[in-house]
């Protein structure tokens, strides 16, 4: 059977959200997508958390000074199921295009750095956790679990994403690179957090992170990157020491190809728009034939990854039939399957999907 290749156009989003306020947020997310969908893209991509905004307010002063925005956020923060989520997936399927939205995700008490895959249909195609929030955001969000490291076969090819400093993640990133990723969606906040004073936030390592995986994958790498806003400056930065450690603008979305070119030219950081490039997912056999670190290129016999895609549900309810603790998923005994591994370059645990939706 001939493999299929699939070409298409790719939008990025580099905007800023309307902090803090959901329905307006969404409103702007409803007219970037039919803005992209107008220029012939059938997928357009969103920066981390442009669903209410990223929670810049937890890197400027103290907890306690933080928490003046803890209600408003989650309170703003989008639920699945929601009137509100209804209203990007009609987007989706009005503008007939795959849109991947990052999001706080609301669910019960808690919330989550997420990534909502949309097909153009308006199905849900996924929706994914971070795995580990970073540093300062562990103070808002939960973690993600297993399943959020999965790629999905799609009308576009074989889709997964991943969220910021996941793309420092070793092991993460081979996860995903075994699955054969064909595209990937990497979204990030704005680099515009402690100019000068924090040089791995800032705008050379990040998107070297997004290059450095498109070419160790093999895949394409969307990197939606979001702006700040004068309005979020005004917000959060009460004093000269928080305007000196958050600036306007910051905004750096990429589209690079599996041998790690640029397919487009940049926006000015300042500039709010989209950026786009033509996907043929064709030449990612092209850059594997030179190197493919989870197959060809591989040695399995020294390493490999060991993968429990397992859901981290924080409740199971047993009945009384029940012997002990479940020990096997999928078939696959864990514990065994940790010792022995599977065949392969990874051993992987079968999928239990978490339901979210």
């Amino acid at each position: 059977m001939a493999l299929h290749h699939h070409s298409f156009r790719a939008a990025a989003v580099q905007a800023a959200p309307v902090f803090l306020d959901l329905d307006a947020s969404i409103d702007k997310a409803v007219v970037l997508i039919a803005e992209a969908a107008n220029a012939g893209a059938e997928l357009i991509a969103f920066p981390e958390t442009f669903l209410p905004g990223y929670p810049f307010h937890i890197w400027l002063d103290s907890p306690a000074w933080a928490l003046q925005f803890t209600g408003r956020y989650f309170d703003n923060s989008l639920e699945y199921g929601s009137v509100e989520a209804d209203r990007l997936a009609a987007a989706a399927r009005d503008n007939h295009i795959m849109v991947v939205m990052g999001l706080s995700e609301r669910y019960q008490g808690s919330l989550y750095i997420a990534q909502w895959i949309i097909g153009a249909d308006g199905r849900t195609i996924a929706t994914r956790r971070k795995l580990k929030p970073t540093h300062v955001e562990r103070t808002v969000y939960g973690e993600g679990d297993g399943t959020d490291l999965s790629v999905y076969d799609t009308d576009l090819g074989r889709i997964g994403a991943l969220c910021c400093w996941e793309h420092l993640q070793p092991l993460s990133k081979y996860a995903m690179y075994a699955q054969n990723e064909q595209i990937h969606v990497g979204a990030w906040p704005s680099f515009s957090l402690y100019p000068g004073a924090a040089y791995a936030l800032g705008p050379e390592v990040n998107t070297a992170a997004s290059r450095v995986y498109a070419v160790e994958g093999g895949s394409f790498v969307i990197a939606p990157c979001a702006t700040v806003s004068a309005d979020m400056v005004e917000m959060l930065c009460t004093d000269d020491a928080k305007r000196a450690m958050l600036s306007e603008g910051g905004g750096y979305a990429r589209i690079f190809g599996p041998d790690g070119q640029l397919l487009h030219e940049p926006l000015d950081p300042s500039t709010e728009g989209l950026v786009y490039a033509d996907i043929d997912t064709s030449v990612i056999a092209v850059a594997k034939a030179a190197a493919d670190p989870a197959g060809h290129y591989a040695r399995p016999d020294v390493t490999r990854l060991w993968l429990n895609k397992s859901p981290g549900d924080r409740v199971v309810s047993a009945t009384p039939d029940d012997a002990g603790p479940a020990r096997a998923i999928g078939g696959h005994d864990l514990l065994t399957d940790a010792v022995d591994g599977l065949p392969g370059e990874f051993a992987l645990a079968d999928t239990v999907a978490r339901d979210h939706v």
